[in-house]
């Protein structure tokens, strides 16, 4: 059985279980390369959600998210100032659109869990500089991951680079534990303090995932219960990666099949 820490109810997974993640990753990274062709002008999102849908289906695992709480759904699909939970409907995107798309996946009872953004087409300057940003920001996060360090340290290093670059850390939502269910312990803030937080222990396996806004850092959630968006209604962007605690390091378990990190792709 995993070990777990008692006193924070995390969970320290055993050497084996990392096979399960890198399977469970690889499918979702994989679903993330196909859509790239698809987001275009003109496509809904609930199109997108439906091809990623029929991707895991047709790859023998379960969309994670889909009755999760009662959500609908296999993605969320944020365009622009939507900062996450974006829910897939009619809406059409159009060119100049930048759009977040986060799939998690089941594979024989593993989670693999990732977002990236996409552009519509040619983007703006501000819209590129902001996933460039944010891309990197996951980036620093995943580098300052090791056996000793703490979840501090990992949202220190997002903050200090989004912040030097003059944008803002969404501090409302954060990334989080996995493997065998879907949310588990520790949070992992976006952002922190050098020391604080829970210290990582080889075989943790955790979601490191900075959304970040053009403008302030405060959102609000729609009516609608699900959608984030930022209250200045400017651009927001995230990136996520799972990745496991390693005995020196960490393995990230998300990382794009073809090779794909930050838009444009290709």
């Amino acid at each position: 059985m995993p070990d777990i820490t008692e006193s924070r109810r995390i969970t320290r997974h055993r050497p084996e279980d990392f096979e399960g993640m890198r399977a469970a990753g690889r499918l979702v990274a994989e679903a993330l390369d196909m859509i790239t062709a698809h987001v275009q002008p003109g496509v809904t999102t609930a199109a997108l959600d439906r091809l990623c849908h029929d991707f895991v289906r047709d790859h023998g695992a379960i969309p994670a998210s889909l009755g999760y709480q009662g959500y609908r759904h296999a993605t969320c699909i944020s365009p622009n100032h939507v900062v996450c939970h974006g829910i897939p409907g009619d809406r059409r995107l159009a060119e100049g659109d930048i759009v977040n798309i986060d799939l998690a996946v089941i594979v024989a009872g593993w989670h693999g869990d990732s977002s990236r953004m996409y552009g519509v087409g040619p983007v703006g300057t501000l819209a590129q500089r902001l996933m460039d940003v944010t891309h990197e920001a996951m980036m620093r996060g995943i580098a300052a991951i090791r056996p000793g360090a703490t979840v501090g340290d990992i949202g220190h290093a997002m903050q200090r680079h989004v912040e030097a670059e003059r944008f803002s850390v969404v501090r409302e939502f954060c990334g989080h534990g996995l493997g065998r269910t879907y949310h588990a312990a520790p949070d992992v803030p976006n952002y922190g303090r050098p020391g604080e937080g829970a210290v990582l222990r080889p075989g943790m396996f955790l979601t490191v995932e900075p959304m970040v806004n053009a403008g302030r850092p405060a959102v609000k959630v729609l009516a609608d219960g699900w959608t984030a968006v930022t209250r200045d209604r400017s651009l927001s962007a995230q990136f996520e990666h799972s990745v496991g605690v390693t005995e020196t390091g960490v393995e990230i378990f998300t990382s794009s099949p073809a090779g794909y990190t930050r838009p444009p792709y290709g």
